[in-house]
């Protein structure tokens, strides 16, 4: 079944070309929300099928944007990249998940740089504040966060609900006008 995907802008930094989710993009994503570890982190256990993840990945309804980093010299698959409406005007909430082949390797810096610059300009939206919302057991997520120049706004205990149980979460906000804050990557 072949379902309509938001458009999104293609993006390219030093290393890697961000462009829009195709189904081949499977192969490279399973292992990584397959893996038991990477979804302590996710609000959902972790993938046990492609046809399952392509359902989540692909879910008709979901107002969100996807973007996939392929790295430029290789062609291969780096890691996911999402921004989704949040419920205030003017703000989206960004997520993002590397491939377990390419972590430490400053993908999700890159990339995620990058997609917030986009989305602060006209033509990714012109959003007035960008939001993220992290476990706090995540250490390389808040790390992320904090070098993107995002502030830990609030901390929510026993916040939320997940296959792993109870889970603390940090929000995390940028305004626009902090976009000196972001590093280029």
């Amino acid at each position: 079944m072949t379902r309509v995907m938001r458009r999104v802008a293609e993006l390219a930094t030093d290393r890697f070309h961000l462009r829009a989710l195709r189904r081949s993009d499977l192969a490279a994503l399973y292992p990584t929300m397959a893996d038991e570890e990477t979804a302590l982190y996710l609000t959902r256990p972790a993938f046990t099928s492609h046809g399952e993840l392509w359902h989540w990945l692909a879910a008709r309804g979901w107002p969100g944007r996807t973007w996939i980093a392929e790295d430029r010299e290789s062609g291969t698959v780096a890691g996911r990249f999402t921004a989704v409406p949040a419920r205030q005007e003017g703000v989206e909430e960004i997520g993002y998940i590397v491939c377990l082949d390419r972590r430490g390797q400053g993908v999700a810096r890159e990339c995620t740089a990058a997609l917030v610059r986009h989305l602060f300009s006209d033509a990714g939206g012109a959003a007035r504040k960008l939001v993220a919302e992290v476990d706090t057991r995540n250490a390389a997520s808040v790390g992320l966060l904090e070098w993107l120049g995002f502030t830990r706004e609030a901390h929510l205990r026993e916040y939320e609900e997940t296959h792993a149980g109870m889970c603390d979460v940090y929000l995390y906000g940028l305004l626009a006008a902090e976009i000196d804050r972001v590093p280029r990557g």
